[in-house]
């Protein structure tokens, strides 16, 4: 092999010295005809020439710092092309293919660069060779093609005419039943043998010997078994395969070929669709692939589902996620050993970065009885890989010691492979702190998990304690001796396979070194000493956990002032920048004032006759429709100071509007939005339904009808008619009203639906449809770092291996979905607790979740005397119209009350002096407090009078 490769070498040298040396004799004969080339033309020559060798340079100095920069690669292969360097090119190609599968493309002008160069016979083998590799890296019909019409150049050789049929059978098991392509290499295996039947025909007039006749008869039987075979499957434009059979078959075609091709052409009309979408959609058409795979593992034809993944594959090739789902069929349908371990190849050599493929691998090879140096050759190639985060390092070391692992025969004392065991263990620590570390500036194994599992290997198969010890003391110093369950992960290894001793040291260390559950890990040790010590080993543990409990109480105790004493200085900083905040909002409302009042007083006086002197009162109102005239009409109303007015005034300019005209109006719409009260108890409130759901009425009274009679319901449109989101369902039977309740987030369209009861707020205002605790709760677990796919039910399995589960309940937002969080009830404390130390940082579908005791922070804090919450709490809510505060509204005052009134501290009569609701001030400030007290027409005179 090395002298053949030596020769291939120097035959490759000698074309590149023969092509170089036919580029100087056309430049010479060009220069002796008369062809003019310049010196500038020779000069941008060898520039270009210089760079495109730089370049070449750089690329390949690129791919020996990475290895695994497929786009670098390319780029070589092209430049090296581009340049004729074809032993550089040929090694090029070469280290590519060994890290990566190769594209169509890149194989076809290999495969054509090497036929040009070994058009010799002797050197027909190294293209076979070639073509075997370029078949194997993905389902190509047009490779495939390429192959079988080479070999049909080297059919003269021995052995040649059973070569080519063998290709041709081989390309129809792999690309045969493609739909589209597959129809090209049906019809040239028939060409073939067509062919070959103009071989072993007589001359026309000669009778054909007994011998003759059966070969004629073997070919022609050869083709019409392509024939039937063929129109046994379905393939695109499978009617004109069928014609042609008709037309090449003298006794026509047989029943049973004419029933195997009505119910292939039924197959391909189902699948068709599915390739039509194919054809218009764009690449990488992933979706459409999709669509069509989950059609046929419905349908359940292995040979079809293989097709299907190879072309969705060819186009996807560097989706993790597909390439997953594809080698997971084939471990568990179909089992096939080469084409297993091949498809785990082509994955990891196609997404090398995604370390689930290469651990798959190895378990496959595992599976299927892979020699020992052939799993340990891929698990360094994946150390090699370049893996996206930390503890996927982890997870492939695992995965290899646990193979490791299952290789040792632990009956006896020693041996080889328990050696290797070990020595993978230390290899892979130290990988883990040199190599990891170094490169992600972070532990990928923070808990020492790898460590926890070789003591625990070492004491239970090795009975080894000594070194189990040892790892544990490592354990603890790289930062675990603070976490209680690390202390009693350690602590059960030595119950397990130790002594009480150095079960009671463990166990003191605990309580010295614990700072997140102290007092489970002092549990522990006093439920310990009960069972196994003496009243001096007792008398001692009381002493040292008191003593340890009393301390991190002071801490605690500490750290919670230290937290209230911030959280009072964030609230100063709040409170502080609100006030300004309000300052320079009061700044601009007076710079607006003023600006409005100089606008103002340009006005004509439209409203000096506002007033009727004979009445001293302000001008009626209209009341929404009512006819002039009737007793409706001519009723009063409250005025804009709180005196009724007559009929026969001066409505307002158009648009204007009162406050307590906005006021009446909100009350009316929230009037309008309540229930009957007196069936509330028959009735439940609906929320959280969609601003765009369709005839809500009928969708609710679809829903609801199960839980009983219906007597009304009623959804809440606003005044542009748009449905708000809530309705009221009222029932025939109180008894309805449970039932309904239990509907409590059922999704509607996508979104859950809020179901409480239907009651009175202003009768009941203490009434809460439900409100969380935001207290400590001992018997309850706090889980975050939940993957968003986890179920109720799923969560509540996991949780049922530590104690008795009365709830789980999943956080989600309002519209349904997770927020990864959920709560775990138990039936006590110490179920709890022990849930904690068990389940933190487990993991739960690839997502690492953290647990612990929940401890809800509070919501609402109380607002201090004196600070402005309490000040905004006094102030009435102003009520405005649907269209807000309008301009008009603080118009309706006479320009003289726009003036200047005084000081603003002046009291009268020993009372200050308060603005009123709905003006404003010389400052240009809206006043909102309202006057306790109407003030009559006479009262405005005097402040006229007194101004």
């Amino acid at each position: 092999m090395a002298a053949s490769s030596n020769a291939e070498e120097t035959q490759l040298q000698d074309m590149e010295e023969d092509a170089g040396m036919e580029r100087e004799m056309e430049s010479d004969d060009g220069e002796g005809m008369g062809v003019e080339n310049s010196d500038d033309e020779e000069d941008d020559s060898s520039e270009d020439e210089k760079e495109n060798e730089a370049e070449i340079q750089r690329l390949e100095e690129q791919l020996s710092i990475n290895a695994f920069d497929y786009n670098c690669h390319v780029d070589l292969i092209k430049l090296l092309r581009q340049e004729g360097e074809l032993f550089r090119l040929r090694r090029a190609r070469q280290k590519m293919s060994e890290l990566f599968p190769l594209t169509e493309e890149i194989w076809l002008d290999w495969l054509k660069d090497e036929i040009r160069l070994t058009e010799e016979e002797p050197n027909r083998e190294r293209v076979y060779e070639l073509f075997e590799k370029a078949v194997k890296d993905y389902i190509c019909p047009d490779i495939w093609l390429e192959y079988a019409q080479y070999s049909i150049g080297g059919m003269g050789s021995p052995g040649g005419v059973d070569k080519v049929r063998s290709i041709f059978e081989r390309a129809l098991t792999a690309v045969g039943l493609h739909m589209t392509k597959g129809e090209t290499v049906w019809e040239a295996y028939r060409e073939f043998e067509n062919a070959m039947l103009s071989t072993v025909q007589p001359p026309p007039g000669r009778v054909p010997t007994h011998e003759e006749q059966e070969l004629l008869n073997t070919q022609l039987e050869r083709i019409h078994t392509l024939f039937r075979r063929q129109l046994a499957i379905p393939l695109m434009d499978m009617e004109a395969t069928y014609a042609e059979y008709e037309e090449w078959s003298e006794d026509g075609v047989p029943e049973t070929i004419s029933h195997q091709y009505k119910r292939a052409l039924q197959q391909m009309e189902n699948r068709k669709a599915f390739e039509e979408s194919l054809l218009v959609a764009e690449p990488p058409k992933l979706a459409e692939y999709q669509a069509y795979m989950d059609y046929e593992l419905k349908e359940g034809d292995p040979a079809r589902i293989q097709i299907t993944f190879e072309r969705a594959l060819a186009e996807n090739c560097l989706v993790p996620d597909m390439w997953t789902k594809y080698t997971t069929y084939l471990d568990r349908q179909l089992k096939i050993k080469d084409l297993v371990l091949s498809s785990h190849d082509r994955a990891v050599r196609n997404c090398p970065w995604t370390m689930g493929l290469w651990k798959s691998y190895l378990l496959a090879l595992e599976r299927h009885g892979a020699e020992h140096q052939t799993i340990s050759d891929v698990f360094e190639k994946a150390l090699n890989a370049g893996f996206i985060q930390a503890t996927d390092y982890v997870d492939i070391w695992q995965a290899y010691l646990d193979y490791l692992r299952r290789r040792v025969d632990f009956s006896k004392e020693s041996s080889k492979e328990l050696e290797e065991l070990r020595a993978a263990f230390s290899r892979s620590l130290e990988y883990m702190k040199q190599d990891v570390e170094e490169r992600f500036s972070e532990s990928g194994d923070p808990s020492c998990t790898i460590m926890q599992i070789w003591a625990r290997i070492e004491a239970l198969h090795c009975k080894n304690m000594q070194k189990a010890r040892e790892l544990w003391d490592s354990i603890m110093t790289k930062g675990n001796a603070k976490y209680a369950n690390m202390w009693l992960e350690y602590y059960n290894l030595e119950r397990s396979y130790g002594d009480p001793i150095h079960c009671r040291k463990a166990l003191h260390r605990a309580v010295q070194c614990t700072l997140d559950y102290p007092e489970h890990v002092c549990e522990v040790l006093l439920n310990f000493e009960r069972v196994e010590g003496s009243l001096e080993d007792w008398d001692v543990a009381v002493q040292k956990t008191e003593t340890r409990l009393n301390r991190i109480n002071e801490q605690r105790a500490k750290m919670a002032e230290k937290e209230a004493n911030l959280a009072r200085q964030e609230e100063e900083k709040a409170e502080q920048r609100r006030k300004a905040k309000g300052e320079k909002k009061n700044q601009k409302k007076g710079q607006k004032g003023m600006r409005a009042g100089e606008k103002r007083k340009a006005e004509p006086d439209d409203y000096q006759n506002e007033w009727d002197e004979e009445s001293d009162q302000a001008p009626k109102r209209h009341r929404g429709d009512a006819d002039p005239g009737t007793e409706e009409y001519m009723e009063t109303e409250t005025g804009l100071f709180g005196r009724r007015t007559p009929a026969g005034h001066k409505p307002g300019p158009p648009g204007a509007k009162t406050a307590q005209q906005g006021r009446a109006a909100a009350a009316q719409r929230q009037q309008n939005d309540k229930p009957e009260l007196r069936n509330d108890n028959n009735s439940v409130f609906i929320s959280n339904l969609a601003y765009t759901l369709e005839e809500p009425e009928g969708k609710m009274r679809t829903l609801f009808e199960t839980c009983g009679p219906l007597k009304e319901v009623r959804p809440v449109f606003s005044n542009k008619g748009t449905f708000k989101g809530y309705c009221y369902v009222q029932f025939e039977s109180q008894a309805s009203v449970p039932l309904a309740l239990k509907l409590d987030r059922q999704e509607v369209e996508g979104r859950p639906m809020f179901v409480s009861p239907c009651v009175d707020k202003n009768t009941n205002p203490d009434f809460k449809v439900f409100k969380y605790n935001s207290s400590m709760e001992k018997h309850k677990i706090f889980v975050s770092g939940l993957p968003f796919s986890c179920t109720k039910e799923e969560l509540e399995e996991v949780c049922k291996n530590h104690g008795t589960v009365k709830d789980v309940r999943l956080v989600t937002y309002r519209s349904g979905k997770p927020k990864g969080l959920a709560y775990v009830e138990f039936a006590d404390e110490a179920q709890a607790s022990q849930a904690v130390l068990k389940m933190d940082g487990m993991v739960l579908q690839d997502n690492k979740i953290s647990v612990a005791i929940s401890n809800p922070p509070r919501r609402n804090l109380k607002e201090k005397p004196g600070s402005s919450g309490s000040m905004t709490a006094m102030m009435p809510r102003q009520v405005y119209g649907s269209r807000g505060r309008g301009r008009t509204q603080l118009s309706l005052l006479p320009r003289s009350l726009h003036r200047p009134s005084g000081p603003a501290n002046k009291a009268e009569n020993g009372t200050a002096t308060k603005p009123i609701a709905g003006t404003v001030n010389a400052a240009g400030d809206t006043g909102f407090e309202a006057q306790t007290k109407p003030l009559s027409n006479s009262d405005f005179a005097r402040m006229l009078l007194n101004k």
